[in-house]
């Protein structure tokens, strides 16, 4: 589905980031992740303009080119009453900032068919306290990809997905956990990895500057006290 294909996975080396990695490997890409964490390709902090330099370098050096770019390195959450300055604009810089600079410095080597794909969050439209850091970011990338989608339309579609309570532990989640989800059930990477190759494929071609939340229906519920066993103690 994806040979000869080069797919830049950035916070690839675990997670959401090495479920969509993987499944790019096997669909026969070429897969190039960047990630803080050791890992095969390249380990370095997105947060350093010179990281993301040295990291585009060597991806255009061996392969020339750049088919898919998918911005998945998780920013810090810290909250309003502990995140200090320049923890806050640290997490802009992993959120925000770095999908912005890659995309500008791969932008002379996208492929014909070329596909951004920004993950959010579904806390780009919700919240729960103290977590304004990882929010502000996540909301920022969910912003800048129809910005991107426009500014790059007829060379690059750009779209975004924010996930909801995605479990990465392989933890098999049962009772309120499960039930308060509409879908049933907590996510799991794999649900977002395929609609990551989904939207990198060709059949996605119609679909530019979207964003599809993938979170098992939580933000369409709505919840009020005493209603359907809903109940606020505090």
């Amino acid at each position: 589905m994806f040979h000869d294909k080069v797919a830049v996975v950035t916070g690839g080396s675990r997670g959401i980031g090495r479920c969509i990695a993987e499944k790019f490997a096997e669909n026969g890409a070429s897969v190039c992740i960047i990630d803080k964490q050791e890992n095969p390709y390249f380990t370095g902090d997105l947060a350093e303009k010179n990281t993301l330099t040295r990291f585009a370098d060597k991806v255009i050096a061996e392969y020339g080119k750049v088919d898919y770019l998918i911005n998945n390195a998780l920013p810090v959450m810290k909250g309003i009453s502990e995140c200090s300055y320049e923890e806050f604009n640290y997490a802009l810089r992993v959120g925000v900032t770095a999908p912005f600079y890659l995309a500008k410095l791969f932008l002379p080597y996208f492929a014909d068919s070329a596909s951004i794909v920004n993950i959010s969050s579904s806390r780009d439209r919700m919240s729960q306290p103290q977590t304004e850091s990882y929010t502000a970011a996540k909301g920022g990338i969910a912003a800048l990809t129809h910005g991107m989608a426009v500014s790059l339309a007829g060379k690059v579609r750009v779209n975004s997905i924010s996930p909801g309570w995605i479990d990465t532990a392989g933890t098999e989640y049962t009772g309120a956990d499960a039930i308060q989800h509409p879908a049933g059930r907590v996510g799991k990477p794999e649900d977002i990895a395929d609609m990551v190759l989904y939207l990198c494929s060709d059949r996605a071609g119609f679909i530019t500057g979207e964003n599809i939340c993938i979170d098992g229906g939580m933000t369409r519920q709505m919840i009020y006290h005493n209603d359907f066993g809903w109940t606020l103690n505090g």
